[in-house]
């Protein structure tokens, strides 16, 4: 049986609480920063959960992968700007190696979610 509503699926609480973790520390930064890079990563780390939300909103299994992709692709994106962070000098090395490893694992599950989304519709 489906999840009920968004909140059940994990993917989806992971790609929340990945996107509370960047909110708080790009509000540390200083403007520059903040206003540039700190609020494309931002945008893009949001994008994750908003995209699954549009995709299981729609109740087709086909739109739903379609914004999983989307989702994907705004992942993809964070990581770009996780790691302009990093050699911009604005996050530590360190700290852009876990939230890289974060959005691998987040990466992975969302790909293992895309692929149950088609064999749900298959059987």
């Amino acid at each position: 049986m489906s999840s009920k509503t968004i909140n059940d699926l994990e993917i989806y609480r992971e790609a929340m609480s990945l996107a509370e973790e960047i909110w708080a520390l790009v509000v540390s930064w200083d403007g520059f920063a903040k206003s540039s890079l700190g609020l494309q990563l931002v945008r893009s780390t949001d994008s994750i959960a908003a995209n699954l939300t549009e995709g299981y909103g729609r109740f087709h299994y086909k739109e739903n992968q379609k914004f999983c992709f989307y989702a994907r692709g705004s992942l993809q994106e964070t990581q770009t700007w996780v790691e302009k962070a990093a050699r911009r000098g604005v996050i530590p090395d360190e700290m852009a190696r876990q939230l890289y490893a974060k959005l691998e694992t987040l990466k992975k599950r969302l790909n293992a979610y895309i692929s149950s989304i088609g064999q749900a519709a298959s059987t």
